[in-house]
């Protein structure tokens, strides 16, 4: 399936290094921040989207992939955590470093529309 478009965000974790609040926020930022209406432009339903989502954390095993998919409103998502992002530790050297989550979310449709195959 080609990729038809890719939007980004970032999201951070400021005091608690919770690395999964931190990939939520940068996938609502790309969700939200964009208008993804690819799916009306092509004559496809929204739920057909098919939605590669990768995201970046310097500790993947500690993003719960169950709560980013709660925040899809439509489409079909698959998410990948990788090591990425970046932790960036308080100046004094003390307390929970600030994390940064990059996320970016693929567009792909499984199927040609109606009005394509008719042309």
């Amino acid at each position: 399936m080609p990729r038809l478009l890719t939007e980004f965000g970032l999201g951070t974790s400021l005091r608690r290094a919770d690395y999964t609040q931190a990939a939520l926020r940068g996938l609502r930022q790309a969700l939200w921040s964009n208008s993804i209406n690819a799916a009306e432009l092509m004559g496809f339903e929204k739920t057909d989207m098919v939605l590669d989502v990768v995201v970046g954390v310097q500790k993947p095993e500690a993003v719960d992939k169950a709560k980013l998919l709660e925040v899809f409103p439509y489409g079909q998502p698959a998410i990948t955590v990788v090591k990425g992002g970046l932790d960036v530790p308080r100046p004094d050297g003390s307390g929970a470093p600030t994390v940064m989550a990059n996320v970016s979310i693929s567009v792909h449709f499984d199927m040609v529309p109606e009005m394509v195959q008719e042309s």
